[in-house]
């Protein structure tokens, strides 16, 4: 993009043009200001090129204008150039320490980019000249947890309580941070206080009772439970929290006996229901009990609720952890006749029909979900797929087509994933120039996207074209994913193009080393690099074994026969 070299401008302009002191004076200033500000309405209108060529000319004249300075990073911040940005943020707090909005800007942005001491020494700043804001110190002690310093945090929380008054967030993050720190005395306080506060909430004589049965003091456990009884007997937390006693006393029939009878109480909403078996099975897990009676208590609840689209949901999913798979799709195809718009039940039909490799069922489904679901792109996505697999390249790479023109200009991640997609399809219809194509459009909205720079580099190097440019990218991959076998694999291949034998030989046993499926393909260029180092007796060894591994080619075969590397024209 312009902009990019425009930015690179501007940090020379920056440093080495001249300021106010070396040109004159009002005149100077009045170009300045119509420059900014015919940047300003530029920026405004979305014409960013045009707005950074003024920002460009208002630099030459002052590069100490912490307005300049705040407007330029938000530049930067659209190209990702983080670092810079918050450099820039920084440069105009210097010229304006008075500035809110300088401040609060670098503050914010260099705790999204997880440089936490840097957000914390301005929200500090901030908080001493601006008390009356009581949100920074919320920030402040925000930052604090992030950072893992949890006593200054729990201090900030206690300045905030004794402006604010005690509420229940802030008692939550403390209690919070003394757990962390290992302090249940302290933690235990907090929602004593709380409970103290408001008597009539039931959760927190619950929370306190959850905290004495995890230390084994079940008589306290149930005294706070009892207490919770007396203020909400049909509190989901207070059923759960029941069976778990039950439990820890080795009362398993009790336990269920809790869960069964708050399910067949009739004044009880499905939700609430939900709700109870839902923390019962967290419960169980936790426990690593046996979840089996989950099952149970979800059909019965299904009996009871049979138009309940979430209940079948969840019912779905349950069964699906459990490995009964029919009877999952089963729920999943009720919720998608009974609610045709749940997209939720048209994923997991989706899902599983992706998992099971049915691509017949996954070009039905994603035509369905198309109808339905115009607007979404990820159908396209796997409609694509769905073709592709079934070797209909034409029709995989329409839903490419069709997909690209349904992705939000925003989303880049997919529009990088679907020109990825359109490249793979491309190139297995021979297209190889259109699959380039395909692919420098996926890496102009996603630089990283490894599985495009895997596959452009690895397709380059089978026909020997642009070397230098696939090693650049297959490079990046092993930077990305240093221990990933197939990557390794690419890297030693382009080496093998290039002639270079002896890295070839040291990234395919590299990739052999991480492999852990067994590939006759790693094998098989292992072979091939071994017999242009010399070792043709190796090289003979390892073609064999990737015949037994599963590898049936005619190049192959004749290498095994002929006892010499034979280049495979099919691979092109």
């Amino acid at each position: 993009m312009r902009i990019i070299n425009y930015i690179v401008a501007f940090s020379f302009i920056f440093f080495f043009m001249p300021t106010w002191g070396q040109e004159s004076n009002w005149k100077s200033k009045r170009k300045f200001d119509y420059f900014f500000y015919e940047g300003l309405k530029l920026k405004n209108a979305a014409k960013y090129d045009a707005a950074f060529d003024m920002f460009a000319h208002c630099a030459a004249i002052d590069s100490t204008s912490a307005p300049l300075l705040y407007e330029m990073a938000s530049f930067y911040l659209m190209q990702g150039q983080n670092e810079k940005a918050v450099d820039m943020l920084k440069q105009s707090v210097k010229y304006s320490a008075d500035n809110f909005t300088y401040k609060m800007a670098l503050a914010t942005t260099a705790y999204k980019m997880e440089l936490l001491p840097e957000a914390i020494e301005t929200y500090k700043d901030l908080i001493e000249h601006y008390p009356d804001k009581t949100e920074l110190i919320y920030y402040f002690a925000d930052a604090l947890t992030r950072s893992g310093e949890n006593s200054r945090a729990v201090a900030a929380y206690n300045l905030l309580e004794s402006i604010t008054g005690m509420n229940e967030e802030i008692s939550m993050q403390k209690y919070k941070l003394y757990n962390m720190q290992e302090k249940p005395d302290s933690a235990l306080l907090e929602i004593e206080k709380l409970a103290a506060k408001f008597p009539t909430d039931a959760r927190y004589p619950i929370i306190i009772g959850d905290l004495y049965l995890e230390e084994g003091n079940v008589g306290k456990a149930y005294e706070f439970y009892q207490k919770a009884h007396t203020v909400d007997a049909d509190n989901p937390y207070y059923i759960v929290s029941m069976a778990n006693y039950y439990e820890a006393i080795n009362e398993k029939d009790s336990a269920e006996t809790q869960i069964r009878t708050a399910l067949a109480n009739e004044t009880l909403d499905v939700e609430t229901k939900v709700s109870i078996v839902s923390r019962y099975i967290i419960s169980l897990e936790r426990l690593q009990k046996d979840s089996d009676k989950a099952i149970e208590l979800f059909d019965m609840l299904i009996n009871q609720h049979p138009e309940a689209i979430e209940l079948k949901l969840m019912y779905g999913r349950l069964l699906l952890v459990k490995d009964k798979n029919e009877e999952a799709k089963f729920q999943f195809q009720l919720v998608s006749e009974m609610a045709p718009d749940n997209a939720a039940a048209w994923q997991s039909l989706l899902d599983m029909a992706l998992k099971a490799q049915n691509m017949d069922e996954v070009i039905r489904l994603c035509k369905k979900c198309i109808e339905l679901f115009p607007d979404a792109p990820e159908y396209y996505f796997y409609l694509s797929i769905g073709y592709y697999q079934a070797n209909d390249y034409d029709n995989a790479d329409d839903a490419c087509n069709r997909g690209l023109k349904v992705v939000p200009d925003d989303n880049r991640g997919l529009k990088s994933t679907l020109y990825g997609q359109k490249g793979d399809i491309l190139h297995q219809a021979g297209k190889d120039e259109e699959a380039f194509q395909a692919y420098d459009a996926a890496l102009s909205f996603n630089d990283k996207n490894i599985i495009v720079l895997n596959n452009y580099a690895y397709f380059l190097s089978l026909l020997k074209r642009d070397l230098q440019k696939a090693e650049r990218m297959s490079s990046q991959c092993i930077k990305l994913e240093p221990d990933n076998a197939t990557y390794l694999d690419t890297y030693a291949w382009i080496f093998f193009m290039q002639g270079n034998y002896m890295l070839a030989k040291i990234y395919i046993e590299n990739a052999l080393s991480k492999d852990k499926t067994n590939s006759s393909e790693l094998v098989d260029h292992y072979g091939d690099i071994l017999y242009m180092t010399g070792d043709k007796e190796n090289a003979l060894i390892q073609w064999q074994k990737a015949k037994e591994l599963g590898k049936d080619t005619e190049t192959l075969n004749l290498k095994i026969t002929e006892k010499k590397y034979i280049e495979d024209e099919n691979a092109k």
